[in-house]
């Protein structure tokens, strides 16, 4: 997936907010924090996950099965990976 190296910086800043909202989690549950406040902490991680997932799936999309130069048997690599990916997010 070379064609993410173009937005890498924005994806690690996702990646590293992400983090930063796990470990918020942990330390609400190290500290012995509310469970309302924990649920609200992992929500927003849940969130940020989502989010990343989600301009990873249209980066994939836009590349690999929309793009129109590509051959028939490129998109339909890129169709199955994205099928893969999309029944693994989904259990």
């Amino acid at each position: 997936m070379s064609h993410l190296s173009k937005d890498n910086d924005a994806l690690v800043m996702r990646v590293r907010r992400l983090v930063g909202q796990l470990q918020a989690v942990e330390r609400a549950l190290v500290a012995g924090e509310d469970c309302s406040t924990t649920l609200h902490l992992t929500a927003a991680a849940r969130g940020a996950l989502n989010g990343l997932i989600d301009e990873l799936i249209e980066s994939h999309v836009r590349t690999h099965v929309a793009a129109p130069d590509l051959e028939p048997e490129e998109r339909e690599r890129g169709v199955e990976a994205l099928i893969a990916a999309i029944r693994r997010y989904a259990k």
